[in-house]
């Protein structure tokens, strides 16, 4: 045990040194609150602004197009040529010619002139508020009345609420599915980040023979053990101290950037709570003054009903058994090789549950209860994936322990079937190794 403590205490500490682990410990909650921020800030600043020019010649949508805090209309009666020669005087930047046919044909068809494109969020903004002007006239034409129709129109939004124990949690669909894929995206980098370490790190000590040395005095299964088990020691203290300056990147630029917006959100929820409530004929304008601006906003309120202490703590457990489990394989490929060149036979069939985990998982969102979803969950090799995108759905307790329990007993075989591999292999030297080779190695008495 003595030896063993020594080899992770010497791949731990070569390691943690180095200037990379240093950079990439100090850029990566950067990187990662960036990618997790940036979208959001992209999403909730203003679009570029827009004046558009109308040429009405039915006469039906002038001074009836609403404008946006976007999108601007002008409206004009002069012909088209002479709107097409003031377009780059400025005061609008886009030209609409709105033929005289487009109140009686089967579809309306208006002609958007610009020098610079206004974009596909401009368009179908323009799209839908002539469709609804074309419906509320056609509905007029045959006498029926638009104010009881639009009183009759209420926007559904679908609530999603677990029963566990009597009790009652608010869910997120779109949040669940958000965190489960974050952080089967996370162990998977995580695998193949610590695990090729493991796996360059047994090729160079092999190739520069400093590898004969540490054997003759150390069991090759003990060498093999402490080169996973100090990597996985690196990787720990990485990831804490990534998740550590994440939060508090992320807490700091959210006050920052998106305190106004939060407060917002949380009153325009209440102000549409009390109008449902108390006021039963309000119509669909009344509740669409009210309604949250902005759903990025609504998921960042609806992650504090998430158990993030629960979907933690089986994520440092997936993490580190998945990275276990791999590592070993990826520790036997590094021995029956001389070079990262002639790792790519041996590594793609190691490589295939992790890649297919993410194909299964799509499916998976869609019905995180079926019986694939089960198995794939539970089986070594696709649970850290599989298990993480289904955890935030809510898991059975009894098949979470399940999984756990054949994750580490696949750790423990994997990790036995390396050991027969590395013993041969991290002294074999100039010969390409086969698979039938491999197979030799696996019953090797010796």
């Amino acid at each position: 045990m003595n030896k063993l403590f020594l080899i992770i205490q010497r791949e731990y500490f070569s390691r943690v040194k180095k200037k990379s682990f240093i950079v990439m410990t100090l850029l990566g909650p950067l990187l990662i609150a960036g990618l997790m921020i940036v979208p959001i800030w992209l999403a909730m600043r203003d679009q570029t602004d827009h004046t558009i020019l109308v040429l009405d010649h039915s006469g039906l949508f002038i001074d009836k197009l609403p404008d946006s805090p976007q999108i601007k209309f002008q409206y004009s009666s002069e012909s088209i040529q002479s709107a097409r020669s003031r377009l780059k005087e400025g005061g609008f930047d886009v030209i609409m010619e709105i033929d005289v046919n487009s109140i009686n044909a089967p579809k309306a068809t208006p002609v958007l002139y610009f020098e610079k494109h206004p974009g596909l969020n401009a368009e179908v903004y323009i799209a839908n508020k002539i469709e609804n002007i074309l419906f509320d006239y056609r509905l007029q034409g045959d006498s029926i009345d638009v104010s009881r129709i639009r009183n009759a129109r209420r926007p559904v939004e679908i609530k999603t609420i677990t029963i566990k124990d009597g009790k009652f949690e608010k869910t997120n669909t779109d949040l669940n599915m958000g965190v489960g894929f974050v952080c089967a995206i996370a162990i998977y980098f995580m695998i193949f980040l610590y695990g090729s370490q493991v796996m360059r790190g047994v090729i160079e000590e092999k190739t520069s023979r400093i590898v004969e040395v540490i054997v003759s005095s150390v069991k090759p299964f003990q060498l093999m053990l402490g080169k996973i088990i100090g990597v996985a020691f690196v990787g720990i203290t990485q990831f804490i101290l990534w998740i550590v300056f994440t939060v508090i990147i992320q807490f700091m630029v959210t006050n920052i950037l998106f305190k106004d917006q939060i407060a917002d959100t949380l009153k325009r929820n209440s102000q549409m709570e009390r109008v449902m409530k108390d006021d039963l004929s309000a119509n669909v304008d009344q509740l669409e003054k009210v309604q949250s601006p902005n759903k990025v906003i609504e998921l960042i309120n609806n992650a504090s009903n998430l158990n993030f202490t629960s979907i933690l703590s089986c994520f440092a457990f997936y993490f580190l058994f998945g990275y276990l489990l791999y590592a070993a394989l990826f520790a036997a490929v590094g021995s029956a090789v001389d070079s990262e060149a002639d790792t790519q036979q041996f590594i793609l069939p190691v490589t295939i549950p992790l890649i297919g985990s993410f194909i299964i998982a799509q499916s998976i969102v869609t019905d995180p209860y079926s019986s694939m979803a089960q198995f794939f969950s539970i089986f070594p090799l696709t649970s850290p994936i599989v298990m993480m995108v289904r955890l935030p759905f809510g898991v059975p307790a009894w098949e979470l322990a399940l999984s756990m329990v054949f994750l580490v007993l696949g750790f423990l075989f994997f990790t036995w079937l390396a050991g027969k591999i590395y013993r041969t292999g991290i002294l074999m030297y100039g010969k390409k190794t086969t698979w039938k080779e491999l197979g030799k190695w696996l019953f090797y008495k010796g």
